[in-house]
Formats: structure tokens, sequence, C-alpha cells
């Protein structure tokens, strides 16, 4: 008998495939969502600065498209900072908080991870960055994608390959150089050279975990030093740092530098040793 031309075959019935099963909607939506980003500002008398952060911000998100939203506590402001972040709310997701009197860099800080903590989840990420224009919004992508790699806090570096900082004055430059130095020695940790950097992002979680451990000491510095008392309770916390290049612009800087140097390093040196003495 000749061979059925190939042709001619009948085609063979496929096994019965039993469809995926996926988690009901229960309609609430999607079971998954994309982690949203908070974005914490500190802010003080910065009405030269906030018009144009802030639209480099909405563009930045408009790239990357990450659902995200910007917390400004304005820190008892002389100027029309308050009035500029009510008027640019109705452009953007932005939520002010005000200060009654200035009350310091380490408590507006506080208060902005507070207020971000507050609306976050247990996914999302909270960045925290200078409200001076100083700061590339365009690098938060990066380092939202080191934390989803695995990081808990990403710290945007200047002295990481690749960063530079333009137009910074030669005190606040020995400042950071001779506070990277004091840190790697006293308290080495990994992944980290820049210890004051004030542009991080945090996992939600893990700045969660810091107020239900030290409460409102989570942040107990009232000035700059506040960004490095923030890193060594995370450090002893056991979060997993990265950096991320930073090319900080210092010469797109609006208004005063409102940094007093010299009160600085006093402030971050009584820090360390209380620190090193078992402290909080």
């Amino acid at each position: 008998m000749d061979p059925t031309p190939l042709g001619d075959v009948p085609p063979q019935a496929s096994p019965a495939v039993a469809p995926l099963e996926t988690p009901a909607s229960d309609g609430r939506g999607p079971r998954f969502r994309p982690a949203k980003v908070f974005l914490a500002l500190p802010a003080y008398n910065e009405q030269e600065a906030l018009p144009e952060l802030l639209e480099r911000i909405g563009e930045a998100f408009a790239d990357n498209r990450l659902p995200y939203e910007v917390v400004v506590v304005d820190d008892g402001s002389t100027d029309n900072t308050a009035q500029i972040v009510s008027q640019l709310s109705f452009q953007m997701p932005l939520h002010l908080v005000q200060h009654a009197q200035n009350q310091g860099l380490g408590i507006t800080i506080r208060d902005a991870l507070r207020e971000a903590v507050d609306r976050a989840g247990e996914r999302d990420i909270i960045v925290t960055m200078d409200a001076d224009n100083t700061h590339p919004p365009g690098l938060i992508d990066r380092m939202v994608r080191m934390i989803h790699e695995g990081c808990d806090v990403v710290i945007a570096s200047r002295f990481e390959s690749g960063g530079c900082a333009v137009g910074v004055p030669i005190e606040r430059h020995f400042l950071s150089v001779g506070a990277r130095l004091l840190f790697t020695l006293l308290f080495p940790t990994r992944g980290v050279r820049d210890y004051t950097s004030g542009f991080r992002a945090y996992r939600a979680s893990v700045i969660r975990q810091g107020f239900a451990d030290h409460g409102d000491a989570f942040v107990g510095e009232t000035g700059f030093s506040c960004m490095a008392d923030i890193l060594l309770k995370l450090r002893k916390q056991g979060a997993l740092f990265g950096e991320a290049p930073l090319r900080l612009r210092y010469d797109r800087k609006g208004g005063a530098s409102k940094m007093q140097v010299f009160k600085t390093i006093w402030l971050t040196l009584k820090l360390l040793s209380r620190h090193r003495l078992g402290g909080k």
C-alpha cells in the first residue's frame, strides 16, 4: 500500500490544556501594581529654586513613567515657597506640610519622612533630595532600579565612579571629603562612600522600621548632620546600601547656602562620638 501523502494526514487533536488560573481581582483592579515613589523635599525659602526643580521632577517622572507623589515640608519660610507649592499642586501630585516656625533641617526631614511613610505601602520607595535644584531628578529612575535589584538604601554619591561636583565652595568640599574619611575610619559601611549626601532612595519598609525602633529620635539631629545620623541608625538596623553616581550641580543652586559649615563640622563630630561610645 502506498504511504498516505503527507498533505492528506489528518490533523492530530491537541490535548486539552486547562487555562492558567489567576486570583480574581474581586473588582479592585489588577493584583499587581508598580511601586510608587514618594519624593520628600525639605524646603526653607526656596522660591527661586522650587519652580524649576518641580518642573524637572515632573518631566523626569513623565519620562520614566513611574507613579509618584511629592511631599514638600515648608520649614517656616518667609518667602513665597508655600504659595508656589500650592499653585503647582494643581499640575502634579503635590502635598504641602507647613511648620509655623523654622525648626531646622533635621526636624523637617523627619516630618517629610513621616508624611511619606504614612502614605506609602510596603513596596513603595521614598526619595529625599534637596529643594535647591542642585540634585538631578533624572537619577531617581536608576536609584529606584537599584532598590528593586536588592538594595534597601541607595545614595546619590559624589564619590562613586562617574560622580562629580560642579561649583561647590571649597569649604563644603573639604567638609564632604573629611566626613568621608572619618566615617570610613570609624564606621566603615559596605556600599557607602558618601555619608552626608541628602539625595537618597529608601525602601519604605526600612524607614517604617526606623521610626518603629527609634520614634522621633530616628532623626535626632536638628542640622545637616541629620543625614549621617539616619545612615548610622540604618547601618545598625542591617540595611543593605548601594550608591549611584551623582553629578552635583551647585552652579544651578537657587539662593544662598543655608549650611553653617563650622557648626555642621562640630555637630558631626559630636554625632560620631555618641555613636562610637554606644549612644543613640
